[in-house]
C-alpha cells in the first residue's frame, strides 16, 4: 500500500480521531446498510487506525484488521487491544484459502500498491457465498475539481492515474495520494477474480452533513458488494 500513510500516520491520527471531521462520520452508516448481517469471520484490508474495525465489532461482526503501515497497526491495537491487527500487504494476504465471510476495503483499493491483485486475493479468502464490500473515492469526483458551483473536469475520467491532494481543516492539515481509477477498472477486476456485483451505490451526502452542499450534486464516494459465487 502507499509507503505515504506510514510517513503521515501521526497526521492521519490526528485527522481521522477527530469526531466529525472527516468525511468518514458522514458516509459510514450509508456504507454499514450495504454490508450482510454478521455471518462468519471478517477481514478489513488497509484498516488505518482502526475506527472501521471499531465500528464493525460494535455493529457484531468479528473483525481481523490488516494494514502496511506499522505505525497505524500499533495505533490501531493501542486504541483497542482485545482487536486482532496485523501488518501485511493487500496483495498478498496471510491468511488459508476460503478463510472469512465478508471482506471489507473502506477506502483502501486507491492505495495499494496493485487494485487487481488485491481484489484477486480478497476472493480467495473468501468462503464461496462471501462478500466483498468496498468504499473508494469516486472516480468522477477525483477527475475534476470544483469551481464555484460548476464542477470541473480536468483530467482523463477513462484513465487510471495518479492523485495527490492536501487539504486544510479546522486547523489540520492532511496529504491523501493514491490511485484513481474508472469505474471499468474496478468492474473488469472484479470479474477477473470471478465475483459477481450485487450492489452498487452513489451515496450523496446526508442532510445536516458539513459536506453536503455540492456533494448532494455529485457523489463523493462510490460503494459497491460482490459476491464470490
Amino acid at each position: 500500500m502507499s509507503q505515504g500513510w506510514e510517513a503521515r500516520a501521526e497526521q492521519w491520527l490526528s485527522w481521522a480521531r477527530t469526531p466529525g471531521h472527516d468525511a468518514y462520520w458522514d458516509y459510514r452508516d450509508a456504507f454499514f446498510e450495504l454490508l450482510p448481517a454478521p455471518a462468519g469471520p471478517v477481514l478489513e484490508i488497509g484498516c488505518g487506525e482502526g475506527r472501521v474495525c471499531r465500528d464493525l465489532a460494535a455493529r457484531g461482526y468479528r473483525v481481523t484488521a490488516l494494514d502496511a503501515s506499522p505505525a497505524l497497526v500499533a495505533a490501531a491495537t493501542e486504541r483497542d487491544p482485545a482487536g486482532e491487527y496485523l501488518v501485511g500487504r493487500a496483495e498478498a494476504l496471510p491468511f488459508e484459502d476460503s478463510t472469512f465471510a465478508l471482506v471489507v476495503a473502506y477506502n483502501s483499493l486507491m492505495d495499494v500498491d496493485d487494485m487487481p491483485r488485491t481484489v484477486s486475493e480478497a476472493t480467495r479468502v473468501l468462503h464461496s457465498g462471501g462478500r466483498l464490500c468496498a468504499c473508494v473515492t469516486h472516480p468522477l469526483a477525483d477527475a475534476g475539481a470544483w469551481d464555484d458551483a460548476r464542477f470541473v473536469i480536468t483530467d482523463s475520467y477513462l484513465e487510471p492515474a495518479k492523485f495527490s491532494a492536501t487539504v486544510e481543516r479546522a486547523g489540520l492539515t492532511m496529504t491523501f495520494d493514491g490511485k484513481r481509477f474508472p469505474l471499468e477498472s474496478y468492474a473488469r477486476a472484479l470479474e477477473a477474480a470471478g465475483l459477481l456485483i450485487e450492489a452498487i451505490r452513489e451515496p450523496a451526502a446526508p442532510a445536516g452533513a458539513r459536506r453536503s452542499g455540492r456533494w448532494t450534486r455529485l457523489p463523493m464516494f462510490l460503494f459497491f458488494r460482490a459476491v464470490k459465487p
